[in-house]
């Protein structure tokens, strides 16, 4: 017999209680605890609505899930708690458990305009961008759209695809931070900014010593470490992109 018609059979509508529903819900993104689930399915039983219009609200994107056996238990349990709601059975919630600590939206760093960027700004910049996924990938967006210009010139650079990738990623990094610290935004770099030395103004201290720190990183990494030749190739196109975008910084 396959293992897939095993696992069909394996699927019971069952709910396991709230401390377990509260898990599941938990990684796979949802922002509501079982309560509020309860909430919901029983305001939507009242109106006629179905389950399956029901369950895809409770997630307000996409929902993730670390494995699949833990998307088709949260969905045993869903059906299984759906089940209890239609047929009108009492659900005992175990009022003695802790409530679930309420996910903390994280809080950009305040700017440092007009000024320029401390070590506990970058340091705050950084984290915000790691726990943001949201702002992450709308600076990503303008990264790539407003400076699409040095991002050719960095592909013709001729570096290998982890020194691209590197180089990339960083001034990413340094362009996002100098947005978030900057209102006015950051103007588009010309490609002729990573071709020649400039006589731009130096950068801020912080700003260096983040990418030199990312720069040593990258040549001690356990699983791709940059070569020394790679590294010497991508630490000036890195230094240069720096003070291009510490340069087109509007409204200065």
């Amino acid at each position: 017999m396959s293992r897939s018609k095993d696992r069909s059979a394996d699927f019971q509508r069952q709910f396991e209680g709230a401390q377990t529903l509260d898990g599941l819900l938990d990684l796979s993104g949802s922002a509501l605890d079982t309560a509020q689930v309860l909430e919901v399915m029983r305001a939507a039983h009242a109106e006629g609505r179905p389950h399956s219009d029901v369950i895809p609200d409770l997630f307000e994107e996409e929902p993730r899930f670390p494995s699949p056996d833990i998307a088709r238990r949260l969905y045993q349990n869903l059906l299984g708690l759906w089940d209890l709601v239609e047929e009108g059975r009492p659900v005992r919630l175990d009022e003695e458990r802790p409530p679930r600590p309420r996910k903390v939206k994280p809080v950009p760093p305040e700017t440092f305009h007009p000024g320029e960027p401390s070590g506990e700004f970058v340091e705050a910049a950084w984290r915000y961008l790691e726990d943001d996924e949201k702002s992450r990938t709308r600076l990503l967006h303008a990264f790539e759209n407003r400076q699409d210009a040095m991002l050719g010139a960095l592909d013709a650079a001729g570096l290998t695809d982890e020194g691209y990738g590197v180089a990339r990623h960083l001034l990413f990094e340094l362009y996002a931070m100098l947005e978030l610290g900057w209102p006015p935004g950051v103007a588009s770099v010309p490609p002729a900014a990573l071709e020649t030395r400039t006589t731009a103004p130096p950068v801020p201290a912080a700003l260096q010593q983040y990418a030199d720190e990312a720069l040593f990183e990258a040549e001690q990494d356990e699983e791709q470490p940059l070569s020394s030749q790679e590294l010497e190739a991508v630490r000036p196109l890195v230094q240069r992109g720096l003070a291009a975008l510490w340069s087109a910084r509007k409204g200065r």
